[in-house]
């Protein structure tokens, strides 16, 4: 059984920081490209990074360019997204996703297997 489990969110002021971390199981996490998604209240799920499977490709969303990074670890099955420079408009449940497919996919239609969310809530 897949399991996709995020931790590391809370509550942060505008300009801080927070570092993101998604435990994966029950699958082959070296062959999985890692994705992270957010949805904040009332809008759709986003798009925030993604990293393929031998960690060579990154993609980012034009909002989070430059401020957040995604990083992975296939030894210890674990994905991460550092978020610097945090704003209120980052606030939002973060999921981790993962994707047997070779391409970096910005789609969360593609993606295989979710985790549950953790929340990422930024005050001004």
């Amino acid at each position: 059984q897949v399991q996709l489990v995020e931790s590391g969110g809370g509550l942060v002021q505008a300009g801080g920081s927070l570092r993101l971390s998604c435990a994966a199981s029950g699958l082959t996490f070296s062959r999985y490209v890692m994705g992270w998604f957010r949805q904040a209240p009332g809008k759709e799920r986003e798009f925030v990074a993604a990293r393929s499977a031998s960690g060579g490709n990154t993609a980012y969303a034009d909002s989070v360019k430059g401020r957040f990074t995604i990083s992975r670890d296939n030894g210890k099955n674990t994905v991460y997204l550092q978020m610097n420079s945090l704003n209120p408009e980052d606030t939002a449940v973060y999921y981790c996703a993962a994707d047997r497919k070779i391409v970096v996919s910005r789609a969360y239609e593609t993606y295989d297997y979710w985790g549950r969310g953790t929340q990422v809530t930024v005050s001004s």
